[in-house]
């Protein structure tokens, strides 16, 4: 145990530098720093020569090494670079002892990893306090490293934390992309397609499509507000509302005749869905929607509107017009009043139901695509085919022309009916 005598000699310390390390080749030099250092509490170790040093350094790893210059073999510039070289974690302070005290040899020294020098001989009173300032820096540099190590578990458990959840996200993103079982099918001679693309694992759009009959069809386009995972909760919910494959729970249908599904009408829908969600308590996100039914023999078609974009119908002369009165969203309001649109459609006519991922998707100049680019991009994709690879040349247009810097910042989808008739 150090004295008190000891204590009070070596000053106010952090008790960093605990283990020193003196190298000289001098047997005389080594015991008069040895003395001193004992004197102040230090364990001391001994060596008379640069490898000699490496070897205890390589067993164990010293807190302050004082090293001659000038040593036969290897000598305290070598010896200092090797130490630095040393594959640790650890730092060691190093103060070289040296006769040279010249600028250029200074730069050297540093140059070599260095932490300071004393100017042989060594005065006793200089030794110890530039022993004080090394234990004060190494102190510093320990506490730092410390905090370095603690950020660094700290990320590595943030980064275990990140991995399960973007493992559970990829697993949602699978479950949400089942409620899309079909991207195509074929309704007598139409065609509904769909296109369904999340700005993240998981988003808020849906879309989908269902027949009770060969002469009937619904079909949808749905964006949740928000996004992420309660967003994609909701859209799961809806899915379920709007089931293609259980009929007796789709709220868009109903039993006539104790025995066959029938269509409601979409303003009797967009009511019941909107009294499903206000009844929930705690919800508070709603949802835009374009849901139409088609009369596949006669080509008409009852559409209800509720905040959603408004549809684009793509005739087949080569006209386009956007439909819909706005509406009010799903969710918002008790009884909101919903109204729905009735127009027919002609044999070679397409109806497109899009989110607002399409129109407000930043471009590259800082503006917004809008409705009017939107068309644009339609007219580029009217010539290159129908169906899917429509839609999927609209997505490819619009990533091509979107902000390099924001990217996708919120979900695209899309519906496209394709009414030929039956």
């Amino acid at each position: 145990m150090q004295s008190a005598d000891a204590q009070e000699q070596h000053g106010p310390s952090s008790g960093s530098i605990r283990r020193v390390l003196v190298v000289d080749d001098s047997r005389l030099q080594r015991r008069i720093l040895v003395s001193s250092l004992k004197k102040w509490g230090f364990d001391v170790i001994e060596a008379d020569s640069g490898g000699a040093a490496m070897e205890i350094c390589e067993q164990t790893m010293p807190d302050l090494v004082l090293s001659d210059w000038m040593m036969p073999g290897m000598n305290g510039l070598e010896f200092c670079r090797a130490f630095r070289n040393m594959p640790t974690d650890e730092y060691g302070y190093f103060i070289l002892l040296t006769s040279k005290s010249e600028k250029y040899e200074v730069a050297q020294g540093l140059d070599a990893g260095a932490d300071d020098f004393l100017v042989k001989p060594v005065n006793s009173d200089e030794l110890r306090a530039r022993i004080s300032a090394g234990d004060r820096i190494l102190g510093m540099q320990r506490e730092l490293s410390e905090k370095n190590r603690m950020i660094s578990d700290t990320l590595d458990e943030l980064q275990q934390v990140y991995d399960a959840i973007d493992k559970d996200l990829m697993q949602a993103r699978k479950i949400q992309q089942s409620l899309v079982p079909e991207l195509s099918r074929t309704f007598a001679n139409s065609v509904v397609s769909l296109l369904l693309k999340p700005c993240g694992h998981i988003g808020g759009d849906l879309v989908g499509m269902f027949s009770p009959d060969p002469h009937s069809l619904g079909f949808y386009s749905v964006d949740v507000s928000g996004h992420g995972i309660t967003s994609a909760m909701m859209t799961a919910r809806l899915g379920g509302y709007l089931s293609s494959t259980y009929f007796d729970q789709n709220v868009a249908m109903e039993k006539r005749f104790g025995r066959q599904f029938a269509l409601k009408p979409p303003e009797d829908v967009a009511g019941v869905l909107n009294s499903r969600l206000l009844a929930d308590t705690g919800i508070e996100e709603y949802f835009t929607m374009v849901y139409a039914t088609a009369d596949l023999r006669t080509g008409k078609v009852k559409m209800v509107q509720a905040g959603h974009p408004h549809p684009l119908l793509l005739r087949c002369n080569g006209k386009a017009e956007f439909l819909g009165e706005g509406g009010i969203p799903v969710g918002l309001i008790p009884d909101a009043p919903y109204s729905q649109t009735e127009f027919m459609m002609a044999d070679g006519d397409r109806l497109l139901l899009y989110s607002d991922g399409f129109t407000e998707c930043r471009l590259a100049d800082g503006s917004m695509l809008e409705p009017e680019g939107l068309l644009d991009l339609v007219e580029k994709c009217q010539k290159n085919g129908s169906g899917q690879e429509f839609l999927d040349d609209l997505f490819w247009h619009l990533t091509d022309i979107m902000s390099p810097e924001h990217g996708l910042e919120d979900d695209v989808s899309a519906t496209l009916f394709e009414y030929h008739k039956d």
